[in-house]
């Protein structure tokens, strides 16, 4: 895909704990080249990931600017938590090193924070809740993102937390029946907590639910955890 003249083009970048995927796209959330995935590294240290990150940089068109979805909690682009990657990620200046690898401005934030960037309506409270390796959750008000608020490692059943019992080991542990019935526990909880305007599911594992959804609960696509990259940049610095 040519790149469109004049256009600022975004690498957008999902760090996963299973896949690590990138493109570039358009101001107009349009992709400008095709995506690529590569296999998260382990050990899943930074010096790894970003090592991998180097050899999608080398497959991506021209771009001038980056954007990345983290799976932990992220602040002023340092990660602080990475529970599905490595411990050596408390701390690490994440943004930083995504510039000196590139050459170009970095933001980064949440996984599902950016995910929802690219979906929400900016209506009321919304919520991301993306189902894969671990459990992604993003908080939304009038279309202002709630930043890290790790729902999925508080407790909710059984002295057991969300991820604990929705994540990727728990779906391959219990089956598919009995971890929809947990799902669908989930759903019903978080409108509890939070009386949710919209609920979007996505994530690797949102194509294992076999249930019938709330008429407020949406499933999204997961380019949306690509695409988000580039309303990233539209957020307050």
């Amino acid at each position: 895909m040519a790149k469109k003249t004049g256009s600022l083009i975004t690498f957008c970048l999902d760090i996963g704990g299973t896949g690590i995927k990138g493109f570039t796209a358009d101001a107009a959330d349009r992709p400008t080249s095709e995506r690529v995935r590569l296999e998260t590294p382990r050990p899943a240290r930074p010096d790894a990931v970003l090592a991998v990150i180097a050899e999608i940089v080398k497959q991506m068109p021209p771009f001038n600017r980056v954007a990345a979805g983290f799976p932990g909690v992220v602040v002023k682009g340092q990660t602080l938590t990475a529970p599905n990657l490595d411990p050596a990620w408390e701390g690490f200046p994440l943004a930083a090193a995504l510039e000196k690898l590139t050459g170009k401005p970095a933001r980064v934030a949440n996984d599902a924070g950016v995910q929802g960037l690219a979906v929400i309506e900016g209506l009321g409270t919304e919520l991301v809740l993306t189902l894969g390796t671990g459990m992604g959750f993003a908080l939304y008000i009038d279309g202002h993102y709630v930043p890290n608020i790790e729902m999925a490692h508080h407790p909710f059943r059984k002295k057991r937390t969300y991820e604990e019992l929705v994540g990727n080991a728990a779906l391959h542990a219990v089956g598919r029946k009995r971890w929809n019935r947990r799902v669908e526990k989930v759903i019903v909880q978080l409108a509890r907590i939070f009386n949710y305007r919209i609920l979007y599911l996505g994530g690797g594992n949102a194509k294992e639910i076999h249930f019938d959804l709330p008429a407020n609960v949406k499933t999204v696509e997961n380019i949306a955890g690509l695409l988000g990259g580039v309303k990233l940049w539209q957020q307050p610095g």
